[in-house]
């Protein structure tokens, strides 16, 4: 007589099942291996392509926006100001944009094998901490070129900074790829309304620019709050908006609760709809 393993949903409001990804963590380890080798597959340059692309925008947006524009940067030299933004906004809206389209991608595996679910989002959000480490070595150089030097105590924040973009990028890309399962116009979407938000959050411009009237929108977008903390501990230019930042932590659990809710919540139906 063979034994049998029975599978069943998890009961429970929120059920994350911790215990069984940490069984399962050298499958997530495959997955963020497998899609960087096939991201820099067949390319000349390989991971260097991490850092073209932020430092790309960077000099247009400096050229359009500091020097046409003189929109102001917070005593920051422009360059430096719009590139850690940059940083820091791509890492979110790669993270969002892959674990939304994550189930699709994975379709096949899926539909073969059973393993927590939550892995494949989750993985596709981690393979973009790889291209925030090579794009932090652009920073570290326009730091150095603009002698802006950077607090020493602000660094140790960092990782609170990142942990809460991570938290945002996947809440919200459960989400959207449980909805991207069922509805596969969210692709299509998708890159269009993380084109719109990024000009909703303070990556080009300080919200110390904007009025009272139209700060709160921006404000409720949870980047604004990582982007500007840390643009004020790293280079120690003003007082840090705990408040701001407060806000923005509690939008990112509140996303990644709800993301993990509606994921847990549908993923049975994901192998025969998929």
């Amino acid at each position: 007589m063979s034994d049998e393993i029975v599978l069943r949903p998890q009961d429970g409001f929120l059920k994350i099942g911790l215990k069984e990804l940490w069984n399962y963590r050298e499958l997530a380890y495959f997955f963020v291996w497998r899609d960087v080798k096939l991201r820099y597959k067949q390319t000349a340059v390989g991971a260097l392509w991490a850092i073209f692309q932020p430092l790309a925008a960077m000099l247009i947006f400096t050229i359009f926006f500091g020097k046409f524009a003189k929109v102001p940067s917070d005593g920051i030299p422009y360059p430096v100001f719009v590139y850690l933004g940059l940083l820091f906004w791509n890492y979110f809206s790669f993270g969002l944009n892959h674990a939304a389209n994550s189930m699709v991608t994975n379709a096949n595996i899926i539909q073969k094998i059973y393993f927590p679910r939550l892995i494949i989002p989750i993985s596709s959000s981690l393979i973009g901490l790889i291209d925030f480490a090579v794009s932090s070595l652009i920073l570290v150089g326009l730091m150095f070129y603009y002698h802006s030097t950077p607090k020493m105590m602000g660094i140790v924040y960092v990782p609170v900074i990142i942990f809460a973009t991570f938290l945002s990028s996947v809440g919200l890309g459960c989400f959207l790829a449980s909805v991207n399962v069922k509805y596969r116009d969210v692709r299509y979407i998708l890159p269009f309304f993380i084109q719109m938000l990024m000009f909703l959050t303070p990556v080009i411009y300080p919200l110390s620019m904007l009025s009272k009237k139209y700060k709160w929108l921006l404000i409720m977008n949870p980047m604004s709050g990582v982007i500007e903390t840390a643009r004020s501990v790293i280079f120690g230019i003003g007082s840090v908006d705990w408040g701001l930042l407060y806000i923005s932590m509690c939008i990112s659990v509140a996303l990644f609760i709800f993301g993990i809710i509606y994921f847990r919540k549908t993923e049975r139906f994901f192998a025969d709809i998929i």
